[in-house]
């Protein structure tokens, strides 16, 4: 079953990241079946070749291969697991992939549940935003060991630049968290140095350009930067689903006994920033939380929605 040309394979969840991804299957030869909840997000690729599916279960139930790159845990879950899920409808022998950032141990009762039906199942979180998505050069975090994924590899390869192998099931998701917490501080760290630069009067071009020949340098402060700069708040990634990301990131340290303080922070911080409008904006919209009354206004974003309780957090009400 090597090789990509005329393989079945099935795409369930066609959004920011899994349109473009399942425009890369196509694009290698694979057959490729759709399914996602608002049809008009599959249209560019049935346009290019895909067939529609109805539901989840009858995209795979011809398919060798079902990926699935879904919202939050609770859809992974419905799609997987539920009467008429995948994990019950695919074909024997089948390979069930999910690109989600979800629950390690949703991702273990995946796999045990897949293996107990005669099929394979595991977790393969993505990093590298809607761009790397858009050319194909995402990293994969895999819930699996290398030989064992030899079949899927070909797949896996048409649109990431890079395979990191972690073997067991679930420990994909768990890697993928490790990154998640790693971003949310260096997030932080970056908007937080563009707030410093930018009240002192500092050139903040300059002081980005300083740092990120230094040691303080960071990917994130490398992208949210000029983003933010330009008053572009548009998701590559979103708010939202980086809460989702640190929330899951936060509950899986727990479950080890670990406490995360410097991810609380974080968390905290992109939580205000979705209370207050930017739910849907990119993450880089977390600079707002620094500027003025006018600039978030004028972003879109609305401080009178905060229970009260949280208000003195708000810088405005101190820095004078």
């Amino acid at each position: 079953m090597a090789g990509i040309m005329g393989r079945k394979v099935a795409f369930v969840g066609t959004g920011i990241m899994g349109a473009p991804i399942a425009g890369h299957l196509l694009d290698a030869g694979c057959q490729l079946t759709v399914n996602t909840r608002t049809r008009e997000k599959a249209e560019s690729l049935l346009a290019r070749g895909a067939l529609w599916a109805e539901s989840p279960a009858e995209a795979a139930r011809d398919a060798e291969v079902v990926f699935t790159m879904l919202g939050y845990p609770e859809e992974v879950e419905e799609v997987y697991l539920a009467t008429g899920g995948l994990v019950r409808e695919a074909k024997k022998g089948a390979w069930l992939i999910d690109l989600t950032t979800s629950s390690p141990q949703l991702a273990r009762d995946i796999h045990d549940a897949a293996e107990v039906e005669d099929k394979h199942a595991f977790d393969c979180p993505v990093t590298g935003g809607q761009q790397g998505a858009i050319d194909g050069t995402l990293m994969l975090i895999a819930g699996i060991s290398e030989r064992a994924a030899a079949d899927v590899r070909p797949l896996l390869e048409c649109f990431s630049s890079r395979i990191c192998w972690f073997d067991q099931p679930g420990a994909g998701q768990i890697a993928k968290l490790c990154n998640q917490v790693s971003l949310a501080a260096s997030l932080a760290g970056a908007v937080e140095a563009m707030a410093l630069a930018e009240q002192s009067g500092l050139s903040v071009p300059a002081m980005i350009d300083m740092v990120s020949s230094g040691m303080g340098a960071s990917r994130q402060l490398e992208s949210v930067a000029p983003k933010a700069l330009e008053g572009d708040y548009a998701p590559g990634f979103m708010a939202a689903h980086l809460r989702k990301d640190i929330a899951l990131a936060l509950q899986t340290a727990g479950d080890y006994g670990l406490s995360l303080p410097a991810t609380e922070t974080s968390l905290n911080l992109v939580h205000m920033l979705c209370e207050v409008g930017g739910t849907f904006m990119g993450t880089q919209a977390l600079s707002l939380l620094y500027a003025d009354e006018e600039t978030c206004a004028a972003a879109g974003l609305d401080w009178s929605l905060l229970p009260d309780d949280d208000e003195p957090h708000h810088h405005h009400h101190h820095h004078h």
